[in-house]
């Protein structure tokens, strides 16, 4: 997702520069493209090397930002002559940014992909060849085989994944109680239900930031995972194959699902006018019950807004009555270190002490990031996702983000067709199949 994206969840970049301190100044891309042949030191202490960062997302709320401020710090402290300069650029602009970078051959030397097939997929960024083979590094065995697994091509791990990521309703309790709602939905009659209780209340019951369109993908594959995969987890594996097609019932009636919230004025009018940014806004201020995201987006949707109240966590019960309900859950996006970097070995040392299970910079990123970790041995440190994350530990009962299985524009045009929907066009759910259906099979063909 954008990912989150999608997602998922949020998107990160090492730019790495080689800088002398006795150089004259210049750009940070000149000075990347003027340094030492691949490999560079093998020592980061030998000499004065600035690193860029330049991540996907927005400032944390309240605090210290990790990225921005953590840990160029720890960086810093661990190798003195290593200068890390980071900053965060939205979504969209981060993709843009990198896809334009990488095939100008301009770096970035370290940055975030998304798992598999996906927008900026593992998959696509090792087959171009602008991702390192990661295998040599030290850490695999603490971490999850899954994980690794979404994070390689041909077997050859390209990227360390920050964990797994959920997507769920953050709900406002206080308004749950307000409109008489005394127990969670289990499915989605009572989900439907729930949401007429809080609209006769004058509640807005959800609020999406559809502005930014990839904010679609975290109710539809919600629902997909309850729809489309229960009885046939294999789908995208068919269709990767040709045996199915996104026109199949179980992706129209996943598509109609979602038109149904929209179309009985469950989700915030104008959601088309409201970016991720004040739908999170909207939500902690307390001007509507729900939000669909993910657990990326803990810091903002928990953040103090103009009036207190108390969060909880659900997955979106989209089963039928009597089944039960499936977790979207799926590998977050991780680190990758590109191929062409003029420091792969100082990079390299630096993921080694990022994840070496013990150092000061290892701790930080683990009390800072909100996916549920794929390092063995840390435990779940956000309270808000414990119920979800006991019941996918327990039940087995959970779906990927589907985009993961489909080329980078599929997801893309998804959003486009149902963003004709939610803007009052004629389009119909069965367009939105056969766009995204026709969108696949042209793109697949070149995999």
């Amino acid at each position: 997702m954008k990912s989150w994206k999608k997602g998922f969840a949020g998107a990160m970049v090492f730019v790495l520069c080689l800088v002398l301190l006795s150089a004259c100044g210049s750009s940070s891309d000149n000075a990347a493209s003027s340094g030492s042949s691949e490999g560079g030191s093998s020592d980061p202490s030998s000499k004065p090397v600035t690193l860029t960062m330049m991540v996907s997302g927005t400032k944390a709320a309240n605090g210290e930002d990790f990225i921005l401020d953590t840990l160029p710090k720890l960086v810093k402290e661990k190798f003195p002559n290593v200068t890390l300069e980071t900053s965060k650029l939205p979504d969209d602009q981060y993709v843009t940014s990198i896809r334009t970078k990488l095939a100008a051959g301009q770096g970035p030397d370290m940055f975030l992909v998304f798992p598999r097939y996906s927008t900026l997929g593992v998959i696509d960024m090792a087959k171009a060849g602008y991702a390192a083979d990661l295998s040599g590094l030290s850490f695999w065995d603490n971490i999850s085989p899954g994980t690794k697994e979404d994070m390689s091509y041909e077997g050859k791990p390209y990227a360390v994944s920050e964990g797994i990521s959920f997507l769920g309703v953050y709900y406002n309790k206080e308004l749950f109680e307000k409109a008489g709602i005394t127990s969670l939905p289990t499915d989605w009659e009572s989900f439907l239900a729930a949401c007429q209780k809080l609209k006769d209340a004058g509640i807005t019951p959800i609020v999406m930031g559809d502005k930014d369109s990839w904010y679609i993908q975290f109710g539809m594959y919600q629902i997909a995972a309850n729809v489309v995969y229960p009885g046939e987890m294999d789908f995208d594996s068919k269709l990767q194959a040709g045996e199915r097609s996104l026109t199949d019932p179980k992706w129209v009636k996943t598509i109609s699902m979602y038109k149904e919230l929209y179309d009985k004025g469950y989700i915030v009018k104008n959601s088309l006018g409201i970016g991720g940014a004040q739908a999170a806004q909207l939500f902690v201020d307390g001007k509507a019950a729900m939000t669909f995201d993910g657990t990326w987006n803990y810091l903002a949707l928990t953040a103090k807004g103009a009036t207190d109240f108390t969060r909880g966590f659900f997955p979106l019960p989209a089963n039928e009555p009597g089944n039960p309900t499936f977790i979207s859950a799926a590998t977050s996006a991780g680190y990758a270190i590109n191929a062409n970097s003029k420091n792969i070995d100082i990079a390299k040392q630096i993921m080694e002490y990022w994840f070496d299970g013990k150092s000061p910079l290892f701790k930080a990123w683990v009390e800072s990031s909100t996916t549920i970790s794929a390092y063995k041995g840390v435990p779940l440190n956000k309270k808000l996702f414990e119920d979800t994350n006991k019941a996918y530990q327990e039940s087995g009962r959970s779906v990927y983000f589907p985009n993961q299985m489909w080329p980078g524009g599929v997801a893309e045009q998804m959003e486009a067709k149902f963003s004709e929907i939610i803007g009052g066009k004629k389009t119909t759910p069965e367009d939105v199949a056969n766009a995204m259906d026709a969108k696949f099979k042209e793109l697949w063909k070149s995999n």
